[in-house]
């Protein structure tokens, strides 16, 4: 397959609107008013400034949309050969590093192909896939300290991975059985999460993990042991950083000067809404400087600038302890998830020429070709040895029991029971609880609730349908019986 190089033109700095000519996408970015304005003047006599403030005192009536009045540029180190940039410094790492940012890449669509056609067969309920983002995310992982808090939002699997999260592991999560351990099979498929890996649950709604990093920050930054050493990274679509927790997560840790990386991968559409109808602004880097936030755009299909980048906002995180915001322009070459057919909104074409002409792992891949890192006998082993893991591994959990019944019950509630359930309790019939603790409340509310679970179990016994279900739990569900 030929490879095109990517045409960057200045117009061509963030992926919200793709035009296709002679076989060149160029993307191209809708400019907000601010590139077209006239640059804020500054006052021609010098009348003081505001109290208690930098800003200088002047009579001129003037709007301003922009800050620099001109277009974010955008880090790059490789072009869309994986060719070194003239002037560019490729961050330091070795070829034991490089082979392992490759293929942890690489992994990604292995994983992804696979869980992504069982969902279509029926034997797991959901998935979301990281097509062309793959240097987006693990290029950040490989940045990071293994030890900094995570949260995701639902494609970053990759970051996962670079920190040795198992396929055994993906594989439970996704099938929900008995050995999964970030939700117990209580959780869709995707949402992962490993204390152990310091990665953060993953949870459904949109935006809620960002005022969430925030807060973990501003831990870090209060714990005398970890102070310094670690920071939180928060990952988000473009599409979330519409939600207002986004706007609530930047003031909280710009005020209180958290410890927090916001890490956008902004690919172009939120489900089926793309990047030109989110915002008239330039990009959500824009926004960083409106709530004092150190700001990166960069190239996120190029590994190495992220890499490179996203070591430089640990560190400005870390050292001055601050918050940082990268924006990571790159596309979504797969479908938003399962339950979505992107074809119905963007041209199929579109896509396969984004696979053509800027595809993270080609660039990665070319760049050790050309330091001799890597060749086509490593790629054929590489992928045939991926390949046959995944597949090991998926079938391996499709044949294990779900976890028993009764676990539905546990890890819900630590110590005591919240008050309105408490009160719940104490005005049933069957107990006299006026005079019980909380503690006792909750161990009597999970005894009801398992009493009313029985009881349906009962009813039922005798259906098909219930018996098929119930011989999928370890224990065929006889710990709630």
């Amino acid at each position: 397959m030929q490879r095109l190089p990517l045409n960057v033109t200045k117009s061509s700095i963030i992926t919200n609107n793709v035009r296709i000519s002679s076989g060149i996408i160029r993307r191209t970015l809708r400019t907000s008013a601010c590139v077209r304005s006239t640059p804020l003047k500054q006052p021609t006599v010098d009348h003081g400034y505001l109290p208690n403030s930098s800003s200088p005192i002047t009579t001129s009536l003037e709007f301003f949309d922009s800050v620099t009045h001109k277009s974010i540029p955008a880090y790059r180190v490789l072009d869309g050969n994986g060719e070194v940039l003239e002037g560019a410094t490729v961050p330091e790492m070795d070829e034991t590093f490089a082979r392992k940012l490759y293929e942890t890449m690489s992994l990604c669509p292995e994983l992804d192909n696979v869980l992504y056609n069982v969902q279509r067969q029926g034997k797991i309920s959901f998935y979301m896939t990281s097509h062309g983002e793959e240097a987006a995310i693990v290029g950040s992982a490989a940045a990071l300290e293994d030890t900094d808090e995570a949260l995701g939002q639902y494609r970053e699997l990759g970051v996962l991975l670079w920190r040795s999260f198992s396929l055994r592991e993906v594989m439970s999560q996704c099938v929900g059985n008995e050995e999964d351990l970030s939700t117990k099979g209580r959780q869709m498929p995707v949402h992962y999460g490993s204390k152990k890996h310091h990665f953060h649950t993953i949870s459904s709604p949109l935006a809620t993990q960002i005022p969430q990093a925030a807060g973990i920050g501003y831990a870090l930054k209060r714990d005398p042991n970890r102070r310094g050493k670690s920071c939180a990274v928060v990952y988000f679509g473009e599409g979330a950083a519409s939600e207002g927790d986004f706007h609530a997560g930047m003031l909280l840790a710009s005020v209180l000067e958290c410890p927090t990386i916001f890490f956008c991968r902004n690919n172009g559409f939120a489900i089926s809404t793309p990047a030109a109808e989110q915002y008239a602004g330039d990009g959500i880097a824009s926004r960083g400087p409106g709530y004092g936030v150190m700001t990166i755009r960069v190239d996120g299909n190029d590994a190495l600038a992220v890499l490179a980048a996203v070591r430089e906002a640990r560190k400005l995180a870390i050292t001055n302890s601050k918050p940082v915001l990268v924006e990571a322009t790159t596309y979504r070459v797969g479908h938003h998830s399962t339950s979505d057919d992107s074809f119905a909104y963007r041209p199929r074409s579109e896509v396969e020429n984004w696979k053509k002409t800027d595809n993270p792992l080609w660039r990665m891949r070319r760049f050790l070709e050309n330091r001799k890192w890597w060749d086509e006998a490593a790629e054929v082993e590489m992928k045939a040895r991926l390949r046959k893991e995944v597949m090991a591994e998926f079938r391996r959990a499709e044949g294990m029991k779900r976890h028993q019944l009764g676990e539905l019950f546990t890890d819900v509630y630590a110590g005591e029971m919240p008050w309105n359930l408490v009160r719940l309790l104490r005005s049933s019939a069957r107990y006299d609880m006026m005079s019980f603790p909380n503690t006792v409340a909750n161990d009597l509310l999970q005894k009801e609730q398992k009493a009313d679970l029985a009881r349906l179990l009962k009813k039922y016994s005798s259906w098909e349908p219930y018996q098929k279900e119930r011989a999928k739990f370890k224990g065929n569900g006889e710990d709630v019986l």
